[in-house]
């Protein structure tokens, strides 16, 4: 199966992951809390909040930014049709 994706779209695909790939570089991890339950009798529970992160090594920005640069340039490049 050949996918022939438009020129504009490749750009588009390009600059997005160009945008995520530089929030990915500045940001190089998230937190969140999730909630759990420590104890349960009857209606009565106890729960706990657990702060949890999620952490990537700076360079997986700077890969995904540099993929995008490439979709976007092979995206710009001219095509002709040899039909």
């Amino acid at each position: 199966m050949v996918v022939n994706f438009k020129p504009y779209s490749m750009k588009k695909i390009g600059i997005g992951l160009l945008i995520i790939g530089i929030v990915i570089t500045i940001f190089s991890g998230i937190s969140f809390k999730t909630e759990e339950s420590v104890v349960e009798v009857g209606d009565f529970e106890v729960t706990r909040e657990k702060e949890k992160d999620v952490t990537w090594p700076r360079w997986t920005g700077v890969a995904v930014a540099g993929a995008g640069v490439l979709v976007f340039l092979l995206g710009s490049r001219k095509t002709t049709n040899s039909d």
